[in-house]
């Protein structure tokens, strides 16, 4: 049990032990396997699969697997009773109870399960959910895990996340930094199609549950099939155009970060593959993304910290290095600023708008989404992750975005451009961060980003992408 003078370190060391307590003895790595792991530049294939039955690999093989300080809560004889009774339904009703049915789930440490804690990567917050105490709040779950759940999902563990969830990997005083990386995999193109019908099936699921009824803030938008009906009518199963060829715009680079070298061929791979698929490309050269990334900063940082501050002072933990000059305590801003920043907003919602309606002013067909990379570099490397400044444009906007693999980085191909010179502060920091041997073999991925409230569209799209590009190399 917790107590008041019980330091964070202890409170956070006695979480550990926790979750590695609710690990099977049998399920657990040796010491050599797992100094073996450390020395592995990735952790996915025949790694992971030299651990795991015949069954259990054609089980898996659908997705990719990290051995990680990764859990922050871990409940397996939870989802075990789970089973059982929804074994249990199905043997006396010859049916499953919904749509995923004994589907495996794991959710991020946001989601409030059972009686189970919610930490966010807070100590302040272990022995509770959101900070309140559990003697202090009757047990309560997040809606979405109770919509899941009546659909039939089993939930077996909650992953870690990093402290104010404002960092591009796991890391915290909880269980310290995750040091893999989850990917998807690029071992069996086969299967991207089959992960997207099983986005879908989720997606679907849960509207049908219609989850704006319990949640006011969720707009009341059921899953619309012939959103993606429409663009899959457009294609043939290469990706090829079949009738009007789709219309793509290119983000290439951010005006204040230029992309690492593996990011530049990624792109270029995706957009021969549709241009030679018989779509249409175009740059992209919307109004400056530098504007939405300083109003969205601004909104992230209105409260001076002061809720950041609450939370970590609930334990004592510091505020992890990453985030130590962005969350010192200082004055909130003030309300007319506020508004005057929700306006600045707003009027960059107009502007781009404008500019994609403007795309289609000379043949009457505007862009159907446009591709940027999710970051300026491949997958993130511990301590390397400067910026989230190629998404927070997607986040003001609350445009829908679907990430997707591209290629790996290359060290061979993606050799240092010696003839860019970059400008100072940010955009050198991230250009010298670039080594091709440390990143070789890291995956190199793209975003398709259709228009807000454009799911639907977005995972459509997303598909044709993938298949296009599937189809160039072969």
């Amino acid at each position: 049990m917790s107590s008041n003078t019980e330091s964070w370190q202890a409170k956070a060391q006695r979480k550990r032990d926790q979750i590695l307590q609710g690990i099977p003895e049998q399920w657990r790595l040796s010491r050599a396997d797992l100094d073996r792991a450390a020395l592995q530049s990735d952790l996915t294939g025949s790694f992971i699969q030299s651990f795991l039955d015949q069954e259990t690999i054609e089980i898996t093989s659908l997705e990719t697997n990290e051995i990680n300080p990764c859990l922050h809560e871990l409940f397996i004889e939870y989802a075990l009773d789970r089973a059982k009774e929804l074994d249990a339904f199905f043997e006396k009703h010859g049916k499953p109870t919904g749509a995923l049915h004994g589907l495996p789930i794991s959710l991020k440490d946001q989601f409030h399960v059972g009686d189970f804690d919610t930490t966010m990567a807070y100590v302040g917050w272990i022995d509770g959910k959101l900070g309140i105490d559990k003697e202090k709040s009757p047990v309560f779950e997040s809606d979405l895990v109770k919509e899941l759940r009546s659909l039939g999902a089993v939930f077996y563990c909650k992953t870690a996340l990093p402290q104010t969830v404002l960092v591009g990997f796991p890391y915290g005083h909880l269980n310290g930094r995750s040091q893999g990386l989850t990917f998807i995999s690029l071992l069996a193109w086969r299967n991207n199609q089959q992960h997207h019908w099983r986005l879908e099936l989720v997606f679907r699921s849960v509207l049908s549950t219609k989850p704006w009824l319990s949640d006011p803030a969720v707009v009341p938008i059921p899953w619309r099939t012939e959103e993606l009906e429409s663009i899959r009518s457009r294609v043939n199963a290469k990706g090829q155009s079949a009738g009007r060829p789709l219309k793509f715009g290119f983000f290439w680079r951010n005006s204040t970060l230029e992309p690492h070298p593996p990011v530049r061929r990624g792109l270029k791979i995706v957009a021969e593959a549709l241009q030679r698929a018989g779509h249409i490309i175009v740059d992209w050269n919307p109004p400056d993304h530098k504007v939405a990334e300083h109003i969205h900063a601004q909104f992230l940082y209105a409260d001076g910290a002061h809720d950041v501050q609450a939370h970590i002072s609930r334990s004592g933990e510091p505020i992890i290095p990453n985030l130590k000059s962005r969350f010192g305590l200082r004055e909130p801003m003030p309300l007319l600023q506020y508004q005057d920043l929700t306006m600045q907003g707003l009027d960059f919602e107009n502007r781009y708008a404008d500019y994609w309606n403007s795309t289609g002013t000379e043949d009457g067909h505007a862009v159907d989404a446009f591709i940027m990379a999710p970051a300026p570099h491949a997958a993130v490397i511990p301590g390397k992750y400067l910026t989230p400044g190629y998404t927070e444009v997607i986040n003001l906007l609350n445009y829908s975005a679907v990430a997707l693999p591209v290629t790996r980085a290359d060290k061979a191909l993606d050799v240092v451009d010696t003839d860019y010179i970059p400008s100072e502060g940010l955009d050198k920091r991230n250009w010298d961060a670039y080594e091709p041997d440390i990143y070789h073999g890291a995956p190199v991925g793209v975003q398709v980003v259709a228009r807000k409230f454009e799911e639907e569209k977005a995972l459509a799209i997303a598909e044709v992408v993938q298949a296009a590009i599937r189809a160039a190399q072969t």
